[in-house]
Formats: C-alpha cells, structure tokens, sequence
C-alpha cells in the first residue's frame, strides 16, 4: 500500500478523534475540528483542502443531535446537507476521494432483515433526511467516493451507550432498557480500521459498516453489565414507554454486502468488540472488570 495523506473533518468527534489519533504505517492522518474547519463555508473547505492537498477527505463532521433536529431543522440541513456540498466540492477540486459517513437513519425501520446497501431508503426524521441530503449531494459532486452508513456507534471518545450504561450502573440498582428496537453496534476502532482499509482501494459506492450480529438495546446493555461485572438489574420496556422527539428505527441492521463482494475484511462480532472496548478503556469503568 502507497501512504496516503488524509484529513478527517469533525477531528474532535467520536469517530474522528478516533481516526485522528490513528497510528498507521500507511497513511499520514491529520484532523481539523469544527474549530479548524468550518464545513459550512466553501471558502473554508477549498483553502484548508488546497494548502494540505489530501489524497482521501474522510467526512465525520455531522450535525447529529437526533431529537434536537426535529426542530432545528435549517441547521441539520446546513451541515449535513450543505455542509457536505462543500467538502465534496472542495474534495474534487484538490484531487482527493471522498469517504462520507452516512448513518442507519436513512432507512425508516420498518424491515425485518439486514438492510442492505440498495434497499430503498425512506428516512423518518430530519437528522436521517439531512444526512441522506448529503449522500446525494456527494453522489452528485464527487466521482471517487465511498459512502459508509454505521449505526449504534460506541467508542472511547464521546458520549455514547455503552458509557453511559456504565455510568448509569455505578449509581444505581436497576434500569429499564429499550427492547423493541433491533440493530448492530459499532465500534469505532473497527469502524475507523475498516475505513482506513477502504480509502487505499478503488472500491468506490455505497457501504454498510458494523459490527457483526444484531441485538435489541436491552440485550446490549445485559451483555455490558455482564462482561463489566456490573451490579444492576436490567429490564426491557417498550419504545412507546420512552417517547422522543425524533422516532428511532424499529429494525435497523445492516447487511454487509458490499465488502464482502469487494473482498474487504468484516468487522469481528459486536460481542467481541465490546470485549476489547472495556478491557482497553477499564479506568472509566465501575466496577472494574473481573479477571
């Protein structure tokens, strides 16, 4: 493999601190957050993008607050729409390929297997339609691209499920858990090895990238009381019992179809990689786990 040189947009995100903080023997990875770049001015883009002349532009930057863009609609759409406009745009002028993270959100959650890369999207809230926006808008500006959709994503850096899980479980006795929606972790180690992988090929298109296998909420956060060695009594409960703002999908995981045809490594089994999330990160956790 050549050295790549590569500029993360959302640098200080879940996944792109990630990526940012990679050591890789095959790519020079540099990360720009909001701070540094700001997606939502074309003029930003093209001078960032023309003075480090990127040979990959992997796009993390993203409106993603899910209940808030149901009434921030304008604002979800200026970053994830024109936002990614923007980067596609500035990306093809200075000659990089573009890798855009897109979301399980574009579907609407009404199927009963894995998605797969061509199914019909059908997004049901502004956060999924905006992001879809910027699938078009990359598909449509940009002819090297890679569009990788993820979903559940958990990681070391930021604010997900599995950390709160954890923290919940240090200050109380029980908890009710979501059971009535279906999907498939990722963790952004996985995620940002496989994405790294991808952008060294010409691979181009659509992607669906996850940890393998499929749980419901509570069925994650038993396993993560489990393996944390975690004192806390789960139960399921319905959607219905937690309403929110912005409808989460009912079923939502994906088939991987599009690396295995390309012959690109599947991601290790969800079980797995919240294995080596908690041993890897067991300072933030209590209880410490068992040996």
């Amino acid at each position: 493999m050549s050295k790549l040189k590569i500029v993360i947009t959302g640098g200080n995100g879940q996944l792109g601190r990630e990526l940012t903080e990679w050591q890789s023997t095959t790519a020079d990875i540099i990360g720009f957050g909001r701070h540094e770049l700001d997606i939502t001015s074309l003029p930003a883009c093209r001078n960032l993008f023309t003075l480090h002349r990127p040979d990959v532009v992997i796009h993390c930057a993203a409106y993603t607050a899910v209940d808030k863009a149901e009434t921030e609609r304008d604002e979800a759409f200026r970053v994830n729409a024109a936002g990614t406009r923007n980067v596609a745009v500035a990306a093809r002028e200075a000659g990089a390929k573009l890798c855009y993270i897109s979301t399980d959100y574009v579907f609407d959650g009404t199927g009963t297997a894995p998605y797969n890369e061509f199914d019909q999207t059908n997004p049901q809230t502004v956060y999924g339609m905006s992001k879809l926006a910027g699938e078009q808008a990359v598909q449509t500006l940009h002819d090297r691209f890679y569009i990788v959709r993820t979903s559940w994503v958990f990681g070391k850096y930021g604010n997900n499920f599995v950390k709160t899980m954890l923290k919940i479980a240090g200050e109380r006795e029980q908890l009710k858990v979501v059971a009535d929606q279906i999907g498939s972790p990722t963790y952004t180690y996985d995620l940002a090895a496989f994405l790294l992988e991808l952008v060294h090929t010409d691979f181009y298109g659509i992607y669906h990238a996850s940890n393998s296998g499929i749980c419901s909420w509570f069925d994650f956060a038993k396993v993560i009381f489990e393996k944390s060695g975690a004192d806390i009594t789960a139960e399921p409960c319905t959607t219905a019992d937690f309403p929110r703002p912005a409808p989460r999908p009912a079923y939502s995981a994906m088939d991987h179809s599009a690396i295995r045809s390309n012959g690109l490594k599947l991601l290790r089994p969800w079980r797995e990689a919240l294995n080596h999330f908690l041993k890897q990160n067991d300072h933030i956790i209590k209880p410490s786990l068992p040996e």
